[in-house]
């Protein structure tokens, strides 16, 4: 009986080690500047994946990003490279079968109407709320409701999230240049003056004499 038992002990082992040997290799083959998540693996159990994810972390495959999230980084001659803010929250994004949008002063940094570089960073979701803490920022994801989704054009979705921000009363000269060019820059012309015909009433005024300048 104890031979027996021995033996299962045994090829509990060989079984486990194998497992852990096939995660790795998938892991290790993913391309550099992936985004990972301690969910992505649901075939095994939760504390095993946990274990190899902290094994390739400690051997330096993988960075931890956020609880739960982690970096196969690409490597450069000056160090690694990890994934920006935005692919991450993409990335969030598609796991989550989501639609994302930069809001607040994320959106003005994006479009380019403010060169300050935010610490903390805000999106609007369509799906779960969330704060993502990194190291030395936090990611915002605010559910979102269905109207700041509904424009064809991701310009007009960005414009009406910073534009709310900035306010109509902020909007001067330099503002409307920056918004002349990203506009002159939108190829779908059809789908973008039917966005603007949805943008709140303030900034349609602002928006739609640019289209046919």
């Amino acid at each position: 009986m104890k031979n027996k038992q021995n033996f299962k002990g045994m090829e509990k082992e060989e079984k486990l080690f194998a497992e852990s040997l096939t995660l790795k290799k998938r892991i290790e083959a993913m391309p550099d500047d992936s985004v990972l998540f301690r969910s992505d693996f649901p075939e095994y159990h939760s504390e095993f994946v946990g274990s190899i994810l902290a094994e390739l972390t400690n051997e330096g495959v993988l960075v931890k990003l956020a609880q739960g999230i982690y970096s196969k980084p690409r490597k450069s001659r000056f160090g690694i490279v990890l994934p920006s803010v935005d692919k991450i929250v993409h990335a969030i994004a598609v796991r989550d079968k989501a639609q994302i949008l930069p809001s607040g002063m994320t959106a003005l940094n994006v479009l380019g109407l403010s060169t300050q570089v935010p610490m903390n960073y805000t999106y609007l979701t369509t799906g779960s709320e969330r704060t993502v803490n990194l190291s030395s920022r936090k990611i915002y994801l605010k559910r979102g409701v269905p109207k700041n989704f509904c424009y064809s054009t991701q310009l007009i979705g960005l414009l009406v999230q910073a534009l709310r921000t900035l306010k109509q009363e902020n909007v001067g000269d330099a503002e409307l240049q920056t918004i002349r060019k990203l506009i002159s820059k939108e190829p779908e012309r059809d789908a973008l003056l039917n966005d603007v015909g949805m943008m709140p009433a303030w900034m349609k005024r602002l928006i739609k004499p640019m289209i046919n300048d």
